[in-house]
């Protein structure tokens, strides 16, 4: 008998009949022997409708109340889902974020989580029932409530899992897995039976849709097995587990693309010690995470930094680097948001060389200019304008051989 954690997002949850489905499947896992923890997302785009009536509300949004707010959606889905699973002849009991023991730190909006306290989990487990428990959500060392950003609910699921002990945390969602492109944008894209924590984690990095980075980085802290899975076809899907040593690795297993950063440009800068220190501190300072960074080659003394970030974040990344231009000498702060990343994943790409000339030939080939460079020992980044990034992405996921029958 194992215990298995099963996680549900907001598409399986997302109407009566789903919700029933979902239940039957839970009794269905039960029924084969099995102790079954649920965590479930909030119904459908609920969140969403949540934060626009905020924003028809108020023009200020305060984080606090704000995360009370969107801790509703979740509470309704625990709420239905065991009432759904009683009427599958299924005890259980529904527990929100902070009910199930998830301490998180007091960063409103996007906390993370410091410590699990699940007994009341254990004790539910030991009487027989089916916890079910609200996604996305904790409680502060403060004794607020807290929201852990978008995706929170994969990150509570793992969480609960690695706090348990499960033999296999299983996310549910509207896809049967992950794939080596988007679909929507590679036609040809066919499902990975298995994918490495590593590899993962740089496609939720750079673009996969599929799952949340934080959840896979916990998931591989933790060595919790994670099995991508839709709950729509209940068919096996993509295990993510740790590298195999005994296995060859494929030389690319993914291509992924995001049209989600901007790129600022800081020009004329001193290259001297200390320049980007200062530039980045304020950004960091800022609570602004900045992802690829180039520094061109010095000309007489002055270069340029280039750099990425979230385009919700590139206002505020513009009025940061406009407050340290002075002091750093710059010249000018420029900003692009017309930009897109595509990325070419594989852990095989240790071992093998030749992989970033082909990269780079088949952009070439295609006529497609390359803005940016970032490279990981299982990973190559570009930027490009972003109109040209689905057909990049066609375009590699052939030249490495990921297309399928």
């Amino acid at each position: 008998m194992a215990l298995i954690v099963q996680k549900f997002g907001g598409t399986s949850v997302g109407d009566a009949e789903r919700i029933r489905s979902v239940a039957d499947h839970v009794a269905r896992t039960r029924a084969a022997g099995h102790d079954v923890v649920v965590v479930v997302s909030a119904m459908g785009k609920f969140t969403d409708d949540l934060i626009r009536l905020a924003d028809d509300v108020s023009p200020t949004r305060p984080p606090r109340e704000l995360d009370m707010l969107l801790t509703a959606g979740e509470r309704i889905s625990m709420a239905l889902v065991s009432m759904a699973l009683g009427a599958c002849g299924v005890e259980s009991a529904s527990f929100t974020g902070s009910q199930a023991g998830i301490i998180t730190d007091s960063e409103h909006t996007r906390a993370k989580i410091l410590e699990m306290r699940p007994e009341r989990i254990r004790e539910a487990l030991a009487a027989g029932l089916v916890p079910v428990v609200a996604g996305f959500q904790g409680v502060s060392t403060e004794r607020d409530i807290t929201t852990l950003g978008r995706g929170g609910s994969d990150v509570t699921a793992v969480a609960l899992a690695a706090a348990l002990g499960a033999d296999v945390c299983e996310i549910y969602t509207d896809v049967t897995g992950v794939f080596s492109a988007d679909p929507r944008v590679v036609a040809k894209a066919r499902r990975l039976p298995r994918v490495s924590f590593d590899e993962m984690m740089e496609i939720a990095a750079t673009g996969g849709r599929v799952l949340m980075l934080r959840s896979v980085e916990f998931a591989r802290r933790h060595s919790v097995p994670l099995h991508v899975r839709s709950s729509f076809t209940w068919e096996p899907g993509t295990w993510i587990v740790e590298e195999d040593p005994t296995m060859e690795e494929a030389v690319v297993s993914a291509v992924t693309d995001d049209t989600s950063e901007a790129k600022i440009t800081v020009s004329g800068v001193p290259d001297r010690p200390g320049i980007a220190a200062k530039l980045f501190r304020e950004l960091a300072d800022r609570g602004i995470n900045v992802d690829m960074i180039v520094q061109n080659t010095s000309l007489n003394g002055m270069t340029d930094i280039s750099f990425t970030v979230g385009k919700t974040d590139l206002a505020a990344a513009i009025v940061a680097c406009e407050k340290v231009k002075d002091e750093i000498g710059a010249a000018q702060v420029t900003s692009d948001d017309n930009i897109g990343r595509v990325s070419i994943v594989g852990a095989g790409m240790k071992s093998n060389p030749g992989v970033t000339a082909l990269m780079f030939e088949t952009l070439s080939t295609n006529g497609i200019n390359i803005e940016m460079i970032s490279t990981s020992s299982i990973r190559i980044s570009c930027v490009l304008r972003a109109d040209r990034v689905a057909e990049a992405v066609r375009h590699l996921h052939t030249a490495f051989g990921l297309d399928g029958a």
